[in-house]
């Protein structure tokens, strides 16, 4: 019974991303801190947050468009690890997890939004 954004697996995989993407961020270069890694922070912490915020609302349709944000910003979010390997800041071994991690994310939103729009 799902009582609390907490008791959400999307919500429990999503915190996981933000620590994931933080820890990735410590290993860019000083010059991307306020810059691509600023807002890759900003994105990773926007998903969980969205999540939560829905779960609070009164109505499920409400639910459903904070779920759909979320979703947006896991595609945010994986086009800004595309970048960063393709300029070169980092490399695809040291984000495979956090895209792997992305993929399944954005896969338990769907799935979520399609069973709370059956119902």
């Amino acid at each position: 019974m799902i009582t609390s954004f907490k008791d959400l697996d999307v919500w429990k995989k999503s915190m996981d991303l933000v620590v994931e993407t933080y820890s990735l961020m410590e290993t860019m270069p000083k010059t991307e801190v306020y810059s691509l890694c600023d807002q890759m922070k900003r994105a990773s912490v926007s998903i969980p947050s969205n999540i939560a915020e829905g779960q609070q609302r009164k109505s499920t349709k409400e639910f459903i468009n904070f779920l759909s944000i979320s979703r947006g910003y896991v595609a945010e979010l994986e086009t800004q690890y595309l970048l960063c390997i393709r300029l070169g800041l980092l490399n695809a071994q040291q984000v495979e997890k956090s895209l792997k991690m992305c993929s399944d994310v954005g896969m338990m939103l769907n799935a979520l939004m399609n069973r709370l729009a059956d119902k």
